[in-house]
């Protein structure tokens, strides 16, 4: 996933939410809407997502150091991380901490042209936003559908800023149903409510983000694609007959680490196989640019082992099952 896209749809929606988050605050500060106050926060948490993402991607380009010898290509994930949980406590906490004090403590909406014109305003900005979004991400995600995008996505930022603006969006609809309701009723727990259920919206985006950048800081294999380019790259038929196990993890959104154990005829010469060995290395970065890491041992194939199961410590010629992808 190219780092461009998403740094376009980071610049977008960071330009957007300050100047969403500074009429917000001037709605409120005339209104005195709890909905204004807790989308004003919001808005502000999202530029400083915006801001933590930059931060992350800037830091991910630091050369490989003998303390950091592949790199620094995971910071993206880390402060990926990191937006999720301002996300889901200054975001989200904060809104259903103000909503509860305005269901407990109502009052009239006062002025209510000032928010009922910045939620329009936002909502056009916004859907700005979110359309640089899609845009960016339709060129990565092929024929995936939105939800296997966003789960299977290396690269965190358009996944992070397609939810944040996705909820945003539903949060400024909510806002204006709840300002909407407290005018028509003159009675202000609506907006409260309507902040309450910003607050929900947003915790259960920055949970669903938690979970994904979790995985990925975890280590994640390459694609199921990937994984397929790679295996047929390394096996030439010749001196390389066969793939007895491999392993791939991604050291960051655009780097790729392979290690396989592959199979190679008994009576091949060191320099045989160590040419086959540097084809294959040329092979697997011609398929798959990002595998810029790749360690190949070549072994003798064993049928023996490899009909005693796939535990590749008890069967060093068993195959391993491959990846099902995230």
């Amino acid at each position: 996933m190219s780092a461009s896209g998403g740094t376009r749809a980071i610049v977008a929606a960071l330009g957007a939410n300050l100047a969403i988050a500074a009429s917000k605050f001037v709605a409120f500060a005339f209104s005195g809407s709890s909905s204004m106050l807790a989308e004003g926060v919001h808005s502000l948490a999202d530029s400083g997502n915006q801001f933590l993402l930059l931060i992350g991607g800037k830091k991910a380009q630091r050369e490989a150091t003998p303390q950091h010898p592949f790199g620094y290509g995971r910071e993206r994930y880390i402060y990926a991380f990191l937006v999720s949980i301002v996300l889901f406590s200054v975001g989200g906490m904060f809104a259903i901490y103000e909503g509860y004090e305005k269901i407990s403590h109502p009052h009239e909406v006062e002025h209510w042209y000032w928010p009922v014109g910045v939620l329009l305003f936002a909502i056009i900005a916004e859907g700005f936003s979110f359309k640089t979004a899609i845009k960016e991400s339709n060129e990565l995600r092929g024929k995936l559908s939105w939800s296997q995008f966003i789960r299977r996505a290396k690269a965190p930022e358009l996944p992070v800023v397609l939810l944040e603006d996705f909820g945003a969006l539903i949060g400024l609809v909510l806002a204006l149903l709840g300002v909407g309701l407290a005018l028509l009723t003159g009675d202000g727990v609506w907006d409260g409510i309507g902040t309450v259920c910003i607050g929900v919206l947003l915790v259960l985006i920055a949970l669903v983000l938690a979970a994904e950048t979790k995985s990925l800081l975890l280590g994640e294999a390459a694609g199921v694609e990937e994984v397929k380019k790679i295996e047929a790259a390394i096996i030439d038929g010749d001196t390389v007959t066969r793939i007895i196990h491999m392993r791939t993890l991604h050291l960051g959104p655009e780097e790729l680490l392979v290690a396989a154990k592959i199979a190679v005829r008994h009576d091949n010469t060191a320099a045989e196989v160590a040419g086959a060995i540097d084809a294959a290395e040329a092979r697997i970065r011609t398929a798959v640019p990002i595998a810029r890491v790749i360690y190949l041992e070549p072994d003798i194939y064993s049928e023996a082992e490899a009909a005693k199961g796939p535990d590749p410590e008890a069967t060093p010629g068993g195959p391993t099952p491959h990846p099902a992808g995230h």
